[in-house]
């Protein structure tokens, strides 16, 4: 299964949908559109919702770990929501969670960073 992958920007807030697999096949194809979009619309804040992702490996990590980085630059915050049970626990095993925040929902996420 491939990746699919929606953006829309909301003020300047970036909430980036994924369903399918984030391997190293579909990485770059989000590292591309994430940072073109973060660059080109004024983007402060990113609310990734996860709920529709089934597989993820280390190339996926580290184009979050990337954007993460290219946000914080900004003096912004990604949020991390609706995520499944064995994404979770990858995002655990690599510390993701110490500097990302997560939320139950995108309508939380989006709340926390004030736009909702």
């Amino acid at each position: 299964m491939s990746l699919v992958i929606d953006m829309e920007a909301r003020n300047a807030v970036l909430c980036i949908r994924l369903k399918g697999e984030l391997d190293h096949h579909a990485s770059e194809e989000l590292k591309n559109r994430a940072s073109a979009a973060i660059e080109n619309d004024g983007i402060k804040h990113i609310v990734l919702n996860l709920e529709e992702l089934s597989f993820m490996d280390s190339s996926g990590l580290g184009v979050i770990l990337g954007r993460y980085k290219q946000i914080k630059h900004n003096h912004g915050e990604m949020v991390v929501c609706a995520i499944s049970p064995s994404v979770k626990r990858l995002f655990e095993m690599s510390g993701l969670f110490k500097i990302i925040k997560l939320e139950l929902s995108e309508e939380n996420a989006l709340q926390r960073l004030g736009v909702a």
